[in-house]
């Protein structure tokens, strides 16, 4: 029966190509002739007046790096078209008003491909980087059941993005299908009859519509956006008939005139690889075939529709295409993959098989590169410090930060550590001079009474902080006593000795002196004599020979340094070194008792000085201070006035030190 039915249908088609007049087509009305299209709101010989059509291009021009909004696409939007005009390193973005990302969310790039959102499949389009001049583009069908937004991931001057979709309007007339038009029954007002029976002509109708359109319904890419996809009306449907709602009935006019006919079969359930289809079946006059509303026969009569099996051989084999890995790197250029195999489907089963089946396919890529996002870079905010010595071998540093593509300072992590510039390094800043190194000045003085001397000892030694260019301490040894009095003495006549210094050294044998002198003590004062009235007694020795102690360790140091800074605070230094007695370093010294080895300096306000060359050179430069790019040299050097306003406000603004 399958065969001898395909062989008829064969037949009627080819009578329908041989019948039908050149040079006329079919109209959306389905009237050989008509010169009906359907309009863009999806009306057959519409007039656009049902919709609105919402067009623009966005050509704002962006000076912020990151997401900006392009434009909302209302909930049930239709023919959604949107396009960069031109090439660009910008990427385009959606996301539904809930909050979820559906193309390049996250800072995460998306591959080119088909995304569900709102209700409709997105087509994203990124043409060939270099051998395509096109932009970036999301084209969908719809409608959308939720509000979407546009954003433009901004990375380098806008050049301008279009955006297209239709609105139904209150008064808009739904998308027109024309209903399967029957031999002899009224159509748009006219009564169509056709020099043929009516059996006849109907199947040769069926058949002539299957050639004319392929045996499929028509199919628009989502580049055509000005039509919308018509169902013809010629094709039945894969489910069992029973479910069609039949038309409004007439009034029951049951009788022996009219009986159930098998009017072809359902579509087959699938092209290929075993499918199922079902006897259709319609109620028509005995005699002219005509077919009529169901209420002419008797229900009870109507044969049930039997499965049949329909498209037996087996499908071409095809390539499965597995989901991508992820992207072996989290920034920056990398690697993913997946699964390709060969499989043929037979009985609703889908078998693997050896892959030379799928050799008259181009097989899919198994590996691509992948970026989901921008890699941070290190970037160098100050310049070498000064020499941390004034001679000698010192350090310096500067400041070494991890960047991200926005701008924004991030953690080390975030960038390559093998990449890092270095943050500090040696300086030699040439050979020191040599300073006179002193102890602080004894605390006692040598006599209890009149005149009398304190000490301190001096060595000369290399200087490291010093930058004065000595080749020596010189001759200007700095002194090593220092004149004393603790007041007048009293007694009678007399040999008067004071006390004795402190020995000439702390360790090891020294010498110490004392003044001796003839004097005359009164009630209230000492009258000095002439050592000659003290001839008669024995004069006490001036000078003798001492040990305090072992040799042990102290401390000395060198002059202060020049400060660092003329004004607003600067520091300086000097050196300090623990010696033993022969003038040898030690670490014998106690260190609670280490004199100071920096001190602050300076510390009035500096006089700010006026470069007339730091100007600002645009007009809007408070969006660059706004915006942070003060960071880049080109932004510091156009906009210098408000990048150093802005700078001497909050220091650390520009990362400097």
């Amino acid at each position: 029966m399958f065969v001898s039915y395909l062989i008829l249908t064969l037949l009627h088609v080819q009578t329908a190509v041989l019948a039908r007049p050149v040079g006329e087509s079919i109209g959306c009305d389905d009237y050989l002739g008509s010169d009906k299209v359907v309009d863009k709101c999806g009306v057959c010989g519409g007039d656009n007046s049902g919709c609105q059509v919402v067009s623009g291009v966005f050509k704002h021009a962006l000076t912020s790096l990151g997401y900006h909004r392009v434009v909302e696409i209302p909930q049930g939007a239709t023919k959604i078209n949107i396009t960069e005009m031109h090439k660009s390193n910008n990427y385009l973005a959606l996301r539904s008003r809930s909050g979820r990302s559906i193309i390049n969310g996250n800072w995460a790039i998306d591959r080119p491909g088909k995304y569900e959102g709102g209700g409709t499949m997105f087509t994203y389009k990124r043409p060939n980087e270099i051998s395509s001049t096109a932009g970036e583009s999301f084209l969908a069908e719809g409608p959308t059941n939720e509000i979407l937004d546009v954003y433009m991931i901004h990375q380098q001057p806008n050049p301008g993005v279009h955006y297209e979709y239709v609105i139904m309007g209150t008064n808009a007339i739904s998308p027109q299908v024309p209903p399967h038009r029957r031999p002899g029954e009224p159509f748009n007002g006219q009564l169509v009859t056709e020099g043929r029976s009516h059996e006849e002509g109907e199947e040769k109708d069926r058949n002539e519509k299957e050639d004319v359109r392929g045996g499929a319904p028509e199919i628009f890419t989502s580049e055509s956006v000005q039509t919308f996809p018509v169902r013809h009306p010629d094709r039945f449907s894969s489910h069992r008939p029973d479910n069609v709602v039949p038309p409004a009935p007439q009034p029951p006019r049951r009788s022996r005139d009219h009986n159930w006919k098998q009017l072809g079969t359902t579509e087959c359930s699938t092209t290929c690889g075993k499918g199922s289809q079902y006897p259709i079946f319609r109620c028509v006059h005995r005699n002219t075939h005509e077919e009529v509303p169901e209420s002419y026969c008797d229900s009870s009569m109507k044969p049930t529709p039997e499965e049949e099996p329909c498209n037996i051989f087996p499908c071409p084999a095809f390539w499965d295409i597995g989901e991508w890995s992820e992207c072996s790197k989290t920034c920056g250029l990398g690697m993913q993959h997946r699964q390709v195999l060969c499989r043929q489907v037979y009985a609703n089963r889908s078998l693997t098989v050896q892959p030379y089946r799928c050799q008259h396919l181009d097989k899919p890529e198994t590996t691509s590169t992948c970026q989901l996002k921008i890699c941070s870079e290190w970037q160098v905010r100050t310049d070498w410090t000064s020499c941390s010595v004034p001679c000698g071998v010192g350090q310096r540093t500067r400041d070494v930060k991890c960047v991200s593509n926005i701008g924004d300072v991030v953690d080390d992590e975030e960038c390559n550590m093998k990449l890092r510039p270095s943050d500090i390094e040696n300086c030699d800043m040439g050979p020191c001079a040599k300073s006179w190194f002193l102890t602080e000045w004894s605390e006692r003085c040598s006599a209890e009474c009149g005149a009398g001397m304190r000490t301190r000892s001096v060595v000369c030694m290399t200087n490291h902080i010093s930058s004065l260019p000595l080749e020596g301490c010189g001759n200007n040894r700095p002194a090593e006593a220092t004149p004393c009095d603790n007041g007048p003495c009293t007694g009678k006549v007399e040999w008067f000795a004071g006390s004795w210094s402190q020995c000439s050294i702390e360790c090891g044998s020294g010498t110490q002196q004392r003044e001796v002198i003839c004097v005359r003590k009164n009630a209230d004062t000492f009258e000095v004599l002439d050592p000659y009235d003290c001839s008669f007694l024995e004069r006490p020795p001036s000078q003798q020979s001492c040990h305090l102690k072992p040799c042990g360790a102290k401390w000395f140091n060198t002059e202060w340094s020049m400060c660092s800074k003329s004004c607003q605070g600067g520091f300086r230094v000097r050196e300090v070194r623990c010696l033993s007695d022969d003038m040898t370093l030690s670490n014998l010294c106690d260190p609670q008792l280490k004199p100071e080895e920096k001190e602050s300096c300076n510390p009035q306000d500096c006089v700010p000085e006026v470069d007339e060359n730091c100007k600002d050179r645009y007009y809007n430069c408070n969006v660059v201070v706004q915006a942070r790019l003060c960071v880049y040299n080109y932004y510091k050097t156009a906009c210098c006035a408000s990048c150093t306003r802005v700078a001497n406000r909050h220091p650390g603004f520009l990362g400097s030190r």
